[in-house]
């Protein structure tokens, strides 16, 4: 299949009709490419406050309101679009205002209509000690025709125990937001690293460029990459493709589950396969005092 995954930048809409039409050309100008497994960032629909005005937009708690309302509608534009032209689509995260508090939310939407929901799981500072946003649902594997595919929302890729709990997933989902290059390569590192341990595909997509109107996003550093296991197959690199740091548009990769499977039953190392040696040996190191070195 081929993958295309966004660095996409914010803008102030002045109406729907101006969002619809925003998407509508994303969508459009990946499928034209022959991309199947669309991907959008986190927080990507932060936007949609924008219709609302600058003065509610730039407000943590109205624009959080604003959006969550606005989820319903934008998952039936994504369901109307993953139909018009046959792709998977997973659609930029938002708050979502729950009977558990606001959570961040990413929403995997099919070709068929079905809509597939995943909440992050562990909140960055600024989520937890100033937006009150919480941990929500627990991670789904999603079987699609396109293969297994898991989402970990930013943060959750740099814990390795969330990435092995897709162990079964042929595709991890990344859909980012950073504000500082350190931000977009923690990221990265981490995306790569889920990629290395559980010999699969991950895909990470970023906001770029400035949302001065949001208290939220502001400047946003970033670029689309797609990440694979360095062993038989594929690139020595680890990376099928990286977008330019920043650079608005998609990057686009090609990705084989034949390959995927392979790597997986007999690649160079089995890091998926070994994982469970780990255990036993992941107790604190004995400390042997072998002396004080003079100099």
């Amino acid at each position: 299949m081929k993958i295309a995954t966004a660095a996409y930048p914010l803008d102030m809409l002045d109406t729907w009709a101006a969002y619809e039409a925003k998407i509508t050309a994303w969508v459009a100008g990946a499928a034209q490419n022959g991309a199947e497994l669309l991907v959008f960032p986190e927080y990507g629909a932060m936007e949609l406050a924008t219709l609302d005005g600058l003065e509610i937009a730039g407000d943590l708690a109205r624009s959080t309101q604003s959006v969550s309302d606005k989820i319903g509608a934008a998952d039936a534009l994504h369901q109307r679009l993953a139909a018009e032209y046959g792709v998977h689509i997973v659609a930029a995260s938002a708050p979502a205002i729950t009977d558990k508090g606001t959570v961040n939310r990413a929403r995997l939407i099919t070709p068929g209509g079905q809509i597939g929901v995943q909440d992050k799981q562990i909140m960055t500072r600024f989520e937890r000690d100033i937006w009150d946003v919480v941990g929500g649902g627990p991670l789904q594997v999603f079987d699609t025709e396109l293969g297994r595919i898991g989402i970990l929302i930013c943060y959750d890729s740099e814990f390795p125990l969330l990435g092995r709990a897709l162990q079964s997933c042929d595709i991890i989902v990344v859909p980012s937001v950073t504000e500082a290059l350190a931000g977009y390569w923690r990221v990265r590192t981490g995306s790569m690293a889920r990629a290395l341990e559980q010999q699969c595909v991950t895909v990470m997509s970023s906001v770029v460029g400035q949302a001065d109107w949001s208290t939220a996003l502001g400047s946003c550093v970033g670029a689309g990459g797609v990440f694979c296991p360095p062993d038989t197959g594929f690139p020595p690199t680890g990376i099928l493709a990286a977008g330019e740091i920043g650079v608005p548009g998609w990057t686009y990769a090609d990705v084989d589950l034949r390959a995927i499977a392979q790597v997986r039953a007999d690649g160079v190392v089995l890091n998926r396969t070994h994982w469970d040696e780990q255990s036993g040996r992941d107790h604190p190191a004995i400390n042997v005092a072998l002396g004080r070195i003079s100099t």
